[in-house]
């Protein structure tokens, strides 16, 4: 009776060990995955700032070229 309690309570012990193992493995996973699209966006958010001050200088020449097209020569 007292080695079935123990196989019992060593089964219940190995089940929980298990569990918590594959909880920790889970929130590094996730943890890892969050990192990763962290460190992606970075560089994807000064592309997309470069790229906003390019079109904007380009919208500002356009402009500029238009109005002196137009503007009356002295």
């Amino acid at each position: 009776m007292v080695n079935e309690t123990n196989d019992l309570s060593s089964a219940v012990s190995n089940l929980f060990d298990t569990a918590g193992k594959l909880a920790q493995q889970q929130v590094e996973i996730l943890s890892a995955g969050v990192k990763a699209v962290a460190q992606s966006a970075e560089p994807l958010a000064k592309t997309a700032i470069d790229l906003v001050g390019s079109a904007s200088n380009t919208i500002g020449q356009v402009f500029q070229s238009a109005a002196s097209a137009i503007a009356p020569k002295k």
